[in-house]
């Protein structure tokens, strides 16, 4: 027999999924029990994902490969967990609980079957972690994508309803991406488990891997544009900004979960052998493009809605970049970015809503107009003069402030630490050898840029909304609404406490994804439960951990 913790791998599958069909059957009206559930089911899952964490992060004391149905690899179903699905897990986990409490003010009452769309994008996201191979990753996905159609378009609204159906069209053209590219990689490496074609891939014939790489580079286009990659990122600020804010939140861990899958793939097919390094000239310069594009995009917009769109952007660029470098040490840091930035983001959509919450759009354009060609009046404010600035706009201010320090990478926050370890390590910070060259200088220099973009437009928006607003209302902000931001942001806090022992977790991560055998070898030591029915009516007496 195994132990009950080996179940726990396929608990953050079966939860959301179990949760959002016993979710279908209770009625509409029903709102208070169907958030109760919702609620309990992701406060649940995200205990799993710390103790799939914690027990990641010390000795393994269970095998880390689930064989689904009890058959053995590469022709059963796998799942896999290692430190880094297991950092994605809990991160996501983390971050729904957020989103769903901010949605019980008032978003999960706007529409039908919110709470059902909501766990079933956990399963999807999930189960794209944990899956090892590319069959099940397609399936996860569209799990993923289905739901969160529904969850954009939750809401109505002629301008969210128009963005949603550019986000299906776009993703509608990537499943197709993907299908083909599954297909190419299976006829010709006659497998789609992710070890197996690890194995297979060096061994393969110079002609038949080049159809291979053709299937892979295909693939890779599906995930660009889930991950944002620019000139494919064209639909992204508009459809996040659009989206309902607990929503647009939770999508903050979708352009991830695309840099995620490359990530994997590359180490993992492409990391040994003849087609080491495959694609990773894409991924730099398609990179940096994206992070030029992002930080003109945040520079250029004036609402909040688009700057946050456009910061995905430049997360996207400076993740993609790093992993076309094609280094361990600086891989390190930009896991730690991966984490900081998509919980500053997360917090980011939801905290524009609050902060919007008493302005109007004439007010906006109000306001730009007069921080362009002036009013022609200054008013006159008598020494002693003051005016004491209400608690709720205070907490707001402190929590915009945070993300703009996150954002704009300045000390002391994660966002600062995560990129001076990607910057020194790009540097060659403490190391003896040739000076960094005229390309990774560039790459410096686009990071640093990025940061000084988001730092002008955050405090441009700032001041223009707590210092100087037209309207000097103060929103009505509940407490349900404001504790997610502020859990977020205190996560970020604690990366930053936690910098040493968070920055060898994920030195360590690296480590395991640049030795693709270690992965290959623990699937194939996972072998099927002596004793246990397999499915096809005999009894399997093969042996067992």
């Amino acid at each position: 027999m195994i132990q009950w913790s080996h179940h726990l791998i396929i608990a953050p599958i079966l939860i959301p999924m179990v949760t959002a069909a016993i979710l279908l059957f209770l009625d509409e009206r029903m709102r208070t029990a169907k958030a109760l559930v919702s609620l309990a089911a992701v406060v649940i899952l995200a205990l799993v994902a710390v103790v799939l964490f914690e027990i990641e992060s010390g000795p393994n004391s269970f095998e880390n490969v689930y064989l689904l149905g009890n058959w053995a690899a590469p022709f059963g179903i796998v799942l896999v967990v290692d430190g880094l699905s297991a950092m994605m897990l809990l991160l996501t986990a983390l971050l729904a609980v957020a989103t769903l409490i901010f949605s019980l003010a008032r978003w999960h009452a706007v529409g039908a079957h919110f709470h059902s769309m909501f766990q079933l994008l956990l399963a999807g996201i999930n189960g794209a972690l944990l899956t090892g191979d590319l069959f099940n990753l397609f399936v996860f996905f569209e799990v993923m994508l289905a739901a969160s159609y529904g969850l954009l378009l939750h809401g109505s609204g002629a301008v969210r309803v128009k963005a949603g159906l550019h986000y299906i069209a776009i993703n509608l053209v990537a499943a197709l991406f993907f299908l083909i590219g599954v297909s190419l990689i299976y006829g010709t490496a006659g497998t789609l488990n992710m070890a197996d074609l690890a194995d297979r891939i060096p061994q393969m014939e110079p002609d038949r891997r080049m159809l291979m790489e053709a299937g892979a580079g295909v693939l890779g286009v599906a995930f660009l544009i889930k991950a944002g990659m620019w000139p494919l990122c064209f639909w992204l600020p508009t459809a996040y900004n659009a989206a309902s804010a607990p929503v647009a939140g939770m999508f903050a861990i979708l352009s991830k979960l695309g840099i995620y899958v490359i990530l994997r793939l590359t180490m993992l097919l492409f990391g040994e052998g003849p087609s080491e390094g495959f694609g990773v000239s894409v991924l730099l310069f398609g990179g940096m493009a994206t992070l030029i594009f992002g930080t003109i995009g945040v520079l250029a917009s004036q609402a909040l809605g688009r700057i946050a769109g456009y910061s995905v952007l430049v997360s996207s660029g400076t993740l993609l970049m790093v992993v076309g470098i094609n280094d361990g040490n600086v891989s390190s840091g930009a896991l730690l970015y991966l984490i900081s930035s998509t919980l500053t983001i997360g917090a980011f959509f939801m905290l524009i809503e609050l902060v919007e919450r008493g302005q109007d759009a004439g007010a906006n354009v109000l306001a730009v107009t007069m921080e362009a060609y002036g009013d022609g009046q200054e008013e006159q404010i008598e020494e002693g003069d003051g005016v004491a600035m209400p608690r709720t706009l205070v907490i707001l201010g402190t929590c915009f402030a945070a993300v703009g320090i996150l954002l704009s990478g300045l000390p002391p926050l994660s966002g600062f630490i995560a990129k001076f370890a990607m910057l020194s390590a790009m540097m060659g910070a403490g190391a003896i050898g040739t000076p960094p060259s005229a390309a990774v200088w560039s790459l410096i220099v686009l990071v640093i840029l990025s940061g000084i973009a988001a730092l002008i437009a955050m405090t441009r928006v700032g001041i223009r909304t707590f210092w100087s607003s037209l309207e000097g209302t103060v929103p009505r902000v509940l407490v349900i609404e404001v504790v997610p931001v502020m859990f977020l942001l205190f996560l970020t806090l604690g990366l930053t406490v936690q910098a040493g022992p968070a920055m060898r977790y994920m030195d360590t991560t690296i480590r395991s994804l640049a030795s693709p055998s270690n992965y290959i070898e623990a699937v194939r030591r996972a072998t099927v439960v002596k004793g246990v029915d397999s499915g096809d009516g005999d009894v399997d007496n093969a042996g067992g951990p």
